[in-house]
């Protein structure tokens, strides 16, 4: 553990905020898990209890240190519950409206010294830190999904981050195992910047009858070696995700090249999200996958 972060406050239960409470609490961090009900924080727990779980029986884990990690875990039954902690990690929907919301809920509660965090994929950490009452605290940590999985963390300072800001969470995220990349403020960071419009032209490939789902998914897996399909990867990602990130880009850079393909748009609009509904670029209702187009 760093010595100035010892508890973690994370704000939203789901895929991302519950990945970020496994692993800060495997690194001996007390972690405070907050969302707009008490039962998202009951599935989040209980979905980290199962992932930890499955890190046991294949043997990733001792059974005594899943044990000792999740009773470092507790529920922020309000924000109020987060006064006290050292950093807090927004991990809220890919929403700037949302986000600002929580900060201007969160930031009168939080301890002056506290730092503050955001898990954005995409969204400007200049623009969301003039938000708070202390951009110079203020700072991007982009874990990647699955987060106890994956081991890179974007780092991303504001125009106004501090340089102990930036050292106190670069010295976080290096405890939790992670290798850390340093990504300049500009839509998008590093890897969604460029890992987006790929999969945005993967779709756009479909969309123009080029190849089918399992043709573009299987070109893309055997021809550049990568462990899945832009098709499949999009639906794991959330569509929606895919849809708002491709939205940052375009607005943020004005350039045609980040335009969304109108088919993304067209799945959303479907509610067709990917594997969190059931159904994206494929349907995932049955046994096996089966493409959708």
């Amino acid at each position: 553990m760093t010595g100035k972060v010892k508890t973690i406050g994370i704000i939203g239960a789901g895929q991302m905020g519950g990945g970020i409470a496994h692993v800060a609490a495997q690194a001996g961090y007390k972690v405070r898990l907050y969302d707009i009900s008490p039962e998202r924080i009951e599935a989040g727990i209980a979905t980290i209890n199962g992932n930890m779980a499955r890190q046991v029986s294949s043997g990733k884990l001792e059974e005594a240190a899943r044990k000792s990690a999740m009773s470092l875990i507790a529920p922020a039954k309000e924000l109020q519950d987060l006064a006290t902690v050292d950093l807090v990690i927004e991990a809220a929907t890919e929403d700037e409206t949302v986000k600002r919301k929580i900060f201007a809920q969160l930031c009168p509660i939080l301890n002056p010294e506290a730092l503050l965090a955001t898990n954005t994929s995409s969204i400007s950490i200049t623009r969301l830190a003039a938000q708070t009452d202390r951009a110079e605290r203020f700072i991007g940590i982009h874990f990647m999904n699955p987060v106890p999985l994956m081991k890179l963390v974007e780092l991303v300072r504001g125009i106004a981050t501090e340089d102990t800001t930036f050292e106190t969470a670069k010295a976080f995220v290096t405890s939790l195992d992670k290798t850390v990349t340093v990504a300049e403020d500009f839509p998008a960071f590093i890897v969604n910047r460029i890992l987006l419009p790929m999969i945005n032209e993967a779709i756009y490939t479909l969309y123009e009858g080029v190849g089918t789902v399992e043709a573009i998914d299987t070109a893309m897996k055997l021809g550049a070696n990568h462990p899945m399909g832009p098709l499949q990867l999009a639906d794991f990602i959330g569509l929606d995700t895919c849809l708002s990130i491709m939205q940052v880009l375009h607005d943020g850079l004005s350039d045609s090249k980040y335009r969304p393909c109108p088919l993304l748009v067209k799945y959303v609009e479907a509610g067709w999200l990917g594997r969190k509904v059931g159904r994206g670029f494929y349907d995932y209702r049955g046994e096996h996958p089966v493409p959708t187009r």
